[in-house]
């Protein structure tokens, strides 16, 4: 074993002691800043994804019959550049999309109980039209303007 200074002890000391700082501060917001680090209870599913593309202030989604978002009553968190989405198709040419993010503390909504959105950290519900059925969010989710037509459904961003 190879003798430490007291400088290089001093160092090591003080980054193990600020990494388990970190760790702590971590566990103890709740995983909030925007990931989906919570846990969601065991009766609600996680959403499916699909990918979108963003051009000129707007997200595309191609919706075939393979989709995730083909049937009505169905829902899907949409990715892209812009941003996650989370969308419910309400009829055969209609849509609602929202933000992906939790008003209670940006965390990722990731759940979907068939009629509520559920955010995995602090288990706030939403309903398919964003307002909060049950919180801790005291806000209801930013909606988006949709449009559908030849199998594409285009998010106003």
């Amino acid at each position: 074993m190879t003798e430490q200074s007291r400088r290089e002890f001093c160092t090591h000391a003080c980054q193990i002691a600020s990494m388990a700082a970190m760790g702590a501060l971590l566990q103890g917001c709740g995983g909030g800043g925007g990931g989906a680090s919570g846990t969601l209870p065991t009766n609600v599913p996680v959403l499916g994804s699909v990918a979108g593309t963003s051009a000129s202030g707007a997200v595309n989604v191609t919706v075939d019959a393979g989709s995730p978002l083909a049937a009505v009553g169905s829902a899907a968190m949409v990715q892209s550049s812009s941003g996650l989405f989370l969308v419910t198709r309400t009829g055969a040419d209609a849509f609602t999309a929202l933000t992906a993010t939790c008003t209670h503390e940006q965390c990722t909504i990731s759940g979907f109980t068939g009629s509520e959105f559920v955010c995995p950290c602090h288990g706030s519900r939403f309903s398919t039209s964003g307002a909060v059925l049950n919180g801790p969010a005291t806000r209801s989710l930013r909606t988006f303007a949709t449009r559908f037509a030849n199998n594409v459904l285009t998010i106003s961003v």
